[in-house]
């Protein structure tokens, strides 16, 4: 049985985390803060520049998946200027439309952020993501909304965003990368082609790294099919 998770509402928030800052940076992260349960967010989360580790239940640092995040973030929550360190378990949950904005993962766990719920709109704004083995971005969102990723810069990873190719509920999900520095990855945004997703990639700097792995989806839990690569005009779209 999962151990009861630590709810801070938005006024405890406030007052214990005052004087936030505006940049995250790794010289700001002067102060540690272990997590030894999943942080509850409604409203703003500002770490001020803190750096949160995962301990105890959350402090594994292994790759399995179905691991407990170290936020998890109410439909309509905002997370702002926080490192994650190692061990960062599954990161940062959305639980519907949410904002992450300037958050550093300076050594991915399971994923760096994972999005859920329908008609949910994500926007992450700013920050970075370093050593993913696998996914940075996942995405299991069901019908409507939008996935946003700007501002953002990523290093040694697999792929950048991945729209879920097995999930038991499918749909079309839309995603734009914009304006993203990427180096030592193996792709950028993997989508599903028989479900209509679609990756729109303009402004970003990320040298040879393919742009695009297309993939044929199910909703049974098999490993899905990868069928190409690249701008296709229809569910990868570059400019």
């Amino acid at each position: 049985m999962k151990r009861p998770r630590l709810l801070i509402g938005a006024a405890v928030l406030a007052a214990a985390l005052a004087g936030s800052v505006s940049l995250v940076s790794l010289a700001s992260a002067a102060t540690d803060v272990k997590v030894t349960k999943t942080i509850q967010v409604t409203g703003t989360f500002d770490g001020g520049g803190k750096r949160y580790i995962g301990s105890g239940d959350l402090g594994s640092g292994g790759q399995a998946e179905g691991q407990d995040p170290l936020f998890n973030l109410a439909s309509g929550a905002t997370i702002q200027n926080v490192v994650l360190g190692s061990p960062a378990a599954d990161g940062v949950h959305c639980a519907g439309s949410c904002t992450i904005r300037n958050v550093t993962w300076q050594d991915v766990g399971e994923d760096a952020a994972t999005f859920r719920g329908n008609n949910a709109t994500v926007v992450i704004d700013g920050g970075s993501a370093a050593s993913a083995s696998d996914k940075v971005f996942q995405d299991n969102r069901g019908a409507g909304g939008s996935v946003t990723i700007k501002n953002f810069k990523v290093s040694n990873f697999g792929k950048l965003y991945r729209s879920c190719g097995n999930c038991s509920t499918q749909a079309a999900r839309k995603v734009t990368i914009q304006n993203v520095t990427a180096t030592s990855g193996k792709v950028i945004a993997g989508v599903n082609t028989n479900f209509g997703d679609v990756a729109t990639l303009k402004g970003n700097n990320i040298g040879s790294i393919p742009t695009c792995w297309l993939y044929t989806g199910n909703n049974t839990g098999a490993e899905p099919v990868k069928t190409g690569s690249g701008a296709n005009g229809r569910n990868c779209i570059v400019s």
